[in-house]
């Protein structure tokens, strides 16, 4: 850290002690104006189909959820809401900002207890009531906030310990509010106690936003809370300032978070998807309240589409290039097939683009929330080349680069390169070591991929090895990752990655790169890898280039997607997927083996969602090298 956030935190920790000591803190709550009122931005089409949102909020009633890894979990009711359902460990009531919520001895795994407790399934339940008005839905809602509002007292205990919590519940809160009809449709008591704690929540975020490394998708999500809160709820004098300060940070931060070409910082394509939402929630709610975001944030939301749009491939597969936990901001479809699909339908009816219409493949329920009784026939009125933007291929300020040819067609292939940075800020929280990897994709099928995350607070072991090299398709030398990892969210060294060249036409694309994460040995070892790939002949050729003078282990890793098989043919493997055939041929000077489901040391698995995995196949090729090396492999593809 900076002296200046050293001092920043120090600072930090005497607010903690003033306001637990009853010093600072939303101590009292001036009365509601309730002759104000906010604009709504969501609403009830008539277009929604109410069985799916029925049953769900059905099994919601029973307190029955599925968290993460754990189907149709048990949370109780009333719910449990401070104890993690996975471990079952209750967290203490202490003071929420000076409680560790990283000790899994303390709080379990963290990440299961704060998920209920963004009341994602309230908005389940505000839905079903809006489809059917039948009272029991409505019921359950107040009865679960009810218990929440006695179990989780202002400022004490795990979820008054993160501003970003509290910022997506009262996200939820307004949806919810919103679709229930607001305060007409509630008793007197519970709106006031309903109000009450919006107002505790407002000003517990607007007195605990991220800053320095913290201040990445947390910032953004949390100004977004306080935003959507001010307009929802804009009964009291401090809802200027929140509405104007939160304002102010989403166009700062989607400016600085999101590079130019659209690719969100944090090098994790979870993320992207995350803070999209987070800024296409407040857009709306800043239009229909009389709040306009400027062109520039409008142009970020629509590049960061676009960039979803160009790495996802024919089938709708999107790589799951760095961290990735499930996180959602509010799930307006309870069994949504693709969130990047529905992403992208919303940004059509946004910017009328067709090419985002075809890559959405069909309208989500998602946008009908969103955007009401004319979503549908707006959506079906967009020509596929409506507004369409050239190609992108090329992301230069955010590191990716697309190989491929029949883009979106039963031809297609699609490769995409990672050499951006490792990630944002000065600790890097959710990159990955994985400098000049790629994905393949064939045919909409995937052949390598990204293994993606598996885990975070818990069980240090997998977190170190997904996020490391050797679960990347790149690399490694003498078995060292190429940025040195100091703790779940921290990188003390970053390797460098950057472009040194990209050509692209009708035959070939080309692509070269280089890291220095390397540079940090006693013999130092510059990596660099050009990618090619040769349209006509349908071959795309990797080779790494090693400068260095001692001898070292090297490594070259390929994870295959779950579906493929793999056989060994001369040279290297067959990699086939549904009638589609890859040709791995590997450089002829070493020894390549194939580990799947492997413990110690984990290899040869993926993790598509967080907290779960499964075994697959991954390819390693290993030789004792020095000096100057050149490895050439090449794969091929038929039919």
């Amino acid at each position: 850290m900076t002296p200046l956030e050293i001092a920043h935190r120090a600072l930090r920790f005497a607010q903690a002690r003033a306001e637990r000591l009853g010093w600072l803190g939303a101590r009292g709550v001036p009365q509601p104006d309730l002759s104000r009122h906010g604009a709504r931005w969501v609403h009830a089409g008539t277009r929604i189909a109410a069985a799916p949102y029925i049953a769900a909020a059905e099994r919601l009633a029973l307190g029955r959820l599925d968290v993460f890894a754990l189907a149709d979990a048990d949370l109780g009711l009333p719910p449990r809401w401070n104890r993690d359902p996975k471990t079952g460990i209750e967290a203490p009531l202490g003071f929420g900002k000076m409680l560790d919520y990283r000790d899994p001895d303390l709080v379990g795994d963290i990440k299961y207890l704060w998920e209920p407790n963004r009341h994602l399934h309230l908005v389940t339940l505000a839905q079903a009531y809006a489809l059917t008005r039948e009272r029991k839905h409505l019921d359950a809602l107040v009865e679960q906030l009810e218990s929440w509002f006695l179990a989780c007292p202002y400022a004490l205990g795990p979820n008054w310990s993160s501003a970003l919590e509290a910022g997506i519940r009262l996200v939820n809160w307004s949806i919810a509010w919103q679709l229930i009809g607001g305060h007409a449709a509630l008793e007197a008591d519970f709106c006031a106690r309903w109000l009450e704690s919006v107002y505790r929540h407002a000003h517990f975020v607007r007195h605990w936003f991220s800053a320095h490394s913290s201040a990445n998708n947390h910032l953004i999500g949390e100004a977004s809370g306080l935003f959507v809160a001010a307009l929802t709820w804009p009964h009291w004098p401090e809802c200027g300032d929140w509405a104007g300060t939160s304002q102010k940070i989403l166009e700062r931060e989607a400016l600085r978070q999101v590079a130019l070409d659209g690719v969100n910082r944090e090098q994790a394509v979870c993320y992207q998807q995350f803070v999209l939402d987070m800024l296409v929630l407040a857009l709306l709610a800043g239009r229909a309240n009389g709040k306009p975001f400027s062109a520039e944030y409008e142009s970020r939301i629509e590049a960061m589409s676009d960039f979803i749009a160009s790495i996802m491939d024919a089938s709708g597969n999107v790589p799951m290039i760095g961290d990735g936990d499930d996180g959602a901001l509010v799930r307006l479809a309870p069994h949504a097939a693709s969130p990047f699909r529905c992403t992208l339908g919303v940004a059509a009816l946004l910017f009328g683009r067709g090419d985002f219409k075809t890559k959405a493949g069909a309208l989500g329920d998602k946008a009908r929330w969103l955007f009401g009784e004319d979503a549908d026939k707006a959506f079906g009125a967009l020509a596929p080349e409506a507004n369409r933007l050239p190609l992108r291929q090329a992301f230069a300020d955010g590191g990716y680069y697309v190989l491929g040819c029949n883009f979106d067609t039963p031809r297609e292939i699609r490769a995409v390169v990672d050499a951006g940075a490792l990630g944002y800020t000065s600790i890097a929280a959710h990159g990955h070591a994985d400098a000049l990897a790629f994905t393949l994709s064939v045919q909409g099928r995937e052949f390598l991929i990204d293994p993606g995350t598996y885990a975070y607070h818990t069980q240090p072991e997998w977190r170190r090895y997904f996020r490391g090299t050797a679960a990347h398709n790149t690399l490694r030398i003498d078995g060292l990752d190429q940025s040195e990892q100091g703790g779940n969210f921290l990188w003390l060294r970053k390797a460098r990655a950057a472009c040194s060249q990209w050509l692209s036409s009708a035959d070939a694309d080309s692509f070269e790169g280089w890291h220095d994460g390397y540079m940090r040995l006693a013999d130092p070892v510059k990596h660099r890898r050009r990618i090619a790939l040769d349209k006509r002949e349908r071959r795309l050729s990797v080779e790494d280039a090693l400068e260095m003078t001692a001898s070292h282990d090297v490594e070259l890793f390929f994870h295959c997607a779950e579906q493929c098989a793999v056989e060994p043919i001369t040279g290297g493997f067959l990699i086939s997927q549904d009638g589609v055939q890859v040709n791995l041929v590997l450089p002829p000077s070493g020894d390549s083996t194939v580990h799947k489901g492997e413990y110690a040391p984990p290899l040869g698995w993926v993790s598509r969602a967080f907290d779960r995995r499964q075994p697959t196949h991954t390819i390693v090729w290993r030789a004792r090298l020095s000096g100057k090396a050149l490895l050439r492999t090449e794969l091929s593809f038929s039919p």
